[in-house]
């Protein structure tokens, strides 16, 4: 497995100005500017809310906890599951196709026909981990939806049996059947 870098570089254009005022900053904290640009997204992040769907606001500092994770799919599922009028429409599209692929998620059968409710819990992301490639193939027209897992949609419910409790029946009588 790859080991992940500690930090990610990213290019960021700052207007002159900007930029000469973050260098003065910088030195003011005794910092690099690229120490300085990430000390202040951090600050920015507990100064910046979100409403989550049940109406409960906090900083995205303090859902750091909440939403990152070292996985992808599992990233993007606290994502779409707390924030999804957060999502891209890419993000939607790859976000419906799990929600409607029973093999992921944990249910039950009622009257037959597998069940579930997409929500925190529900999901089983080693599943979604192991076929994460392929969803996103799909999603992103790459793939045909067929390449995507299947469950079983409904439950097997074998033929009733004959009802022996009353008196078996004669052997004898099969054998009048048989030809010889």
């Amino acid at each position: 497995m790859d080991k992940l870098p500690r930090t990610q570089t990213i290019s960021v254009r700052l207007d002159p100005k900007l930029r000469y005022l973050s260098e003065i900053a910088a030195r003011r904290q005794r910092r690099t500017i690229s120490s300085f640009v990430e000390w202040s997204i951090e600050y920015s992040l507990n100064h910046f809310f979100l409403t989550d769907s049940d109406g409960n606001t906090n900083s995205v500092g303090d859902l750091a906890g909440r939403l990152w994770d070292i996985s992808p799919a599992d990233r993007f599922v606290k994502l779409a599951l707390h924030y999804p009028d957060l999502l891209t429409h890419d993000e939607e599209m790859l976000w419906r196709l799990i929600q409607e692929n029973g093999f992921l998620w944990r249910g039950s059968f009622v009257e037959n026909k597998f069940t579930w409710k997409v929500k925190e819990g529900g999901i089983n992301l080693d599943r979604l981990r192991q076929y994460w490639e392929t969803f996103n193939k799909v999603a992103h027209g790459e793939a045909p939806e067929s390449e995507l897992p299947t469950w079983a949609k409904t439950k097997y419910v074998p033929h009733e049996a004959p009802d022996w409790t009353n008196e078996p029946p004669d052997p004898e009588d099969d054998l009048d059947d048989i030809p010889d």
